[in-house]
């Protein structure tokens, strides 16, 4: 049982693949040589001086890469189940511009040099590695070519059974080696063709960096309706058991008047602390998300935080059309955290809102005329500042803050919200 497991293993798995493997390197050779005789072509032009033919064979050239190039990827599909990634397309249109674009794109003369350079240079290991395969095969089968001659020829020869054993174990040394070249050949053509038909590494990273940025709206939407369902969860049940709970302790104040003091003591403290808790609620759930952001945008949002505050803001918002959820709410955010600091540690006597919409971008500026000071780069991660900056950061956005010391105190933040 052992030997049979150690055989499975020294000859078995070498031989797993190696049917598709070849099957693609024989498929591969037309593919490979299928420009050689445009560059013969090419060639014999230069060498007789013909000078007015010689774009024929390059034009032909340019004319059958894309034929190819779908050949190649259909090969590799077929054989192998591999998908050979693509390039970016160049653009549609069938004018004279859209032509040049596609002749002078450089996936195209990527392709090019894969069919006309790397191409030949495949064939010539495909016919090597094939010629392998086909010796190994012919050798190790040397005893049935031999039966199949004419019985007066095995009589007359008496030593060419010591020779066909030597064919034949070199054929199965042939045969062994044969689906390692094979593997070496077809991941070297599998590295051509994914660097030369493949998209560029430029492409590549605008690639992986379009899908980081997705799935990180993705989540970033996810949290804010998250966000949302927490608020409309509080907004609906615990602030309503609270409120109701007020109300009944409010009712019990009222009407029972024969209560002892210390019951009506313990009344009052448990309604103040019902009434309390509620403002907090509320507070929290205008944290989360207020109603009026999404009922009625950033100007009636904005507007109520000024409202609260001790001092007088002044609040001007100019959108000729409301950002995605995301952005307005981390503009929202950022106001009315930039405000709460400017409350707290400003000594400030009024402040200044503006948001408007510049281009694809929104434009959010916090001004106050308290004492400044307030410094970024010494700010530490929990800090106010560096959480409105990373906040900002999480949409791309930028984040700016002059402040020297005496005043006045400027934010700047700049929103991506294209369309």
């Amino acid at each position: 049982m052992q030997f049979t497991t150690w055989l499975q293993l020294v000859l078995g798995r070498p031989f797993r693949r190696a049917g598709h493997r070849a099957a693609l390197v024989a498929a591969g050779l037309p593919l490979h040589l299928a420009v050689v005789p445009m560059w013969l072509w090419l060639l014999g032009t230069l060498a007789a001086l013909v000078p007015a033919v010689t774009p024929l064979p390059v034009l032909l050239t340019l004319l059958v890469t894309p034929l190819l190039t779908a050949g190649q990827r259909l090969r590799y599909r077929a054989l192998i189940g591999k998908d050979l990634p693509r390039p970016a397309a160049p653009g549609p249109g069938r004018n004279w511009k859209s032509a040049v674009r596609r002749l002078t794109s450089r996936a195209l003369w990527r392709q090019v040099c894969y069919h006309a350079v790397a191409g030949p240079l495949l064939a010539v290991l495909d016919l090597a590695v094939l010629a392998v395969w086909a010796a190994g095969l012919v050798a190790a089968s040397i005893y049935v070519w031999i039966w199949a001659l004419p019985p007066q020829w095995r009589v007359t020869e008496f030593g060419y059974t010591t020779q066909a054993a030597y064919i034949t174990a070199g054929g199965l040394a042939l045969l062994f080696l044969g689906p390692r070249l094979t593997g070496a050949l077809v991941r070297l053509d599998t590295r051509a063709a994914e660097v030369l038909l493949g998209p560029s590494r430029t492409e590549k990273l605008t690639r992986r960096v379009a899908d980081l940025a997705e799935s990180r709206a993705g989540v970033l939407d996810a949290a804010d309706a998250e966000r949302r369902r927490i608020e409309r969860d509080l907004h609906d049940g615990a602030q309503q058991r609270l409120v109701s709970l007020a109300v009944n302790l409010g009712l019990a104040r009222a009407t029972l008047g024969d209560l002892p003091a210390d019951a009506r003591k313990v009344i009052d403290e448990a309604h103040r602390e019902a009434k309390e808790a509620i403002a907090e609620l509320n507070s929290l759930v205008r944290g989360l998300h207020p109603a009026v952001l999404e009922d009625r945008g950033l100007d009636a949002a904005l507007s109520g935080v000024a409202a609260r505050l001790p001092i007088p803001v002044r609040v001007a918002v100019h959108l000729p059309q409301r950002p995605s959820p995301t952005v307005e709410a981390v503009a929202y955010f950022v106001v009315s955290e930039a405000l709460t600091n400017v409350v707290k540690h400003a000594q400030a006597t009024r402040a200044d809102v503006t948001v408007e919409r510049i281009g694809e971008t929104l434009l959010v500026v916090v001004a106050d005329d308290g004492a400044g000071g307030a410094d970024l780069a010494a700010a530490g991660g929990g800090t106010g500042l560096a959480g409105l900056a990373k906040r900002v950061a999480s949409v791309d956005g930028t984040f700016s803050c002059r402040s020297p010391a005496g005043g006045p105190t400027v934010i700047t933040v700049e929103l991506p919200c294209a369309p």
